[in-house]
């Protein structure tokens, strides 16, 4: 791959991810997303990113069509497969990820925005060049112990209220939203994503503490997005460090306003996680959804699993959680 020098480098446990371009401003988006892993002086990337500007874009690269629609906030999106090679298109700009050479190229037309889809695409291209998998999971460490238990449930079933109501009970927060888990051995390990967290209305009702966090503008969806530093201010924040997992637990709301923590099978934790974290093209699988479905396949079968049931008053689960998971870790 040719092209300028790497401008750019983030630390991502053990992958190294670098990005180059002509202005610093073209992955703006993404150095907001993780401002903090930022190196000081650039190391060999494991994974290279190339950003040109150009008028000139290719919009049928070879490969089988795997997707066309609308993706939300971004527009109409085609994606292509060619082997390992992924084509994304925008009618604004193109992505392709070459994830076994390890490298990626994001062509765009002057004055746009790189879009979000685009960027979250390459850091999953990234971390599973590293061996890494990023879960739609919130993460929390014990309140004696550097272990972490990750939650997970489709959104707006309050995975950001539990994890706040556990982190006012003396859990650690190391994200409401997106862990990264490694799948390199049987071992699982898993560190958060350092981004904001979002906030709801109804979250802010239902735990007052959070107040002082929070300002009087509320977006489009009732959230405010509050910075990992203003929520130190009330609960404790996690450093992005590897941290061992302990257990998974998939969230659910209560019959009857009771909070439980039950047993559940293995073969339906696996089922709960793939759903919401593994997607499908028209072609099947593709490779790095496969390699994701063993990470999570690796997961289940290295800790216990359970159904978490959120009651009326969600703090109550710390302590059905901590006296299930006493002694491991």
């Amino acid at each position: 791959m040719t092209g300028p020098s790497v401008q750019a480098c983030y630390a991502l446990n053990g992958q190294v991810i670098g990005i180059s371009a002509e202005r610093p401003d073209l992955w703006l988006d993404f150095d907001r997303m993780l401002g903090s892993l930022r190196m000081a002086a650039c190391a060999e990337p494991g994974f290279h990113v190339r950003i040109v500007e150009t008028a000139l874009l290719q919009e049928t690269p070879g490969g089988s069509f795997v997707f066309d629609g609308e993706v939300p906030e971004d527009g109409p999106c085609r994606m292509f497969q060619d082997g390992e090679i992924i084509h994304l298109v925008f009618p604004s700009q193109t992505l392709s990820i070459h994830g076994s050479e390890g490298w990626a190229e994001i062509r765009v037309r002057p004055d746009t925005r790189i879009t979000w889809t685009a960027w979250m695409l390459l850091l999953d291209a990234a971390l599973d060049a590293g061996g890494q998998h990023m879960l739609h999971t919130a993460g929390l460490t014990m309140p004696d112990r550097d272990a972490i238990v990750l939650i997970h449930a489709p959104s707006g079933t309050g995975k950001t209220t539990t994890s706040l109501a556990l982190a006012s009970q003396g859990f650690g927060i190391c994200s409401d939203d997106a862990m990264i888990v490694t799948g390199a051995s049987a071992k699982a390990g898993a560190w958060g994503l350092p981004r904001h967290v979002k906030i709801h209305q109804k979250t802010a009702e239902m735990l007052p503490f959070v107040s002082p966090c929070l300002g009087t503008l509320w977006d489009s969806n009732g959230e405010q997005a509050v910075s990992l530093e203003h929520l130190r201010e009330i609960v404790r924040v996690e450093d992005s460090s590897i941290r061992p997992v302990i257990a998974v637990l998939h969230l659910a709301r209560s019959p009857d306003s009771q909070s439980r923590l039950v047993a559940m099978a293995r073969t339906d934790a696996m089922v709960a996680l793939a759903a919401d974290n593994v997607r499908t093209g028209m072609t099947g699988l593709l490779p790095l959804q496969k390699r994701r479905l063993s990470t999570i396949a690796k997961l289940v079968t290295a800790v216990p699993t359970y159904t978490l049931e959120v009651g009326a008053s969600p703090a109550d689960a710390a302590a059905l959680i901590s006296a299930a998971l006493a002694g491991q870790g």
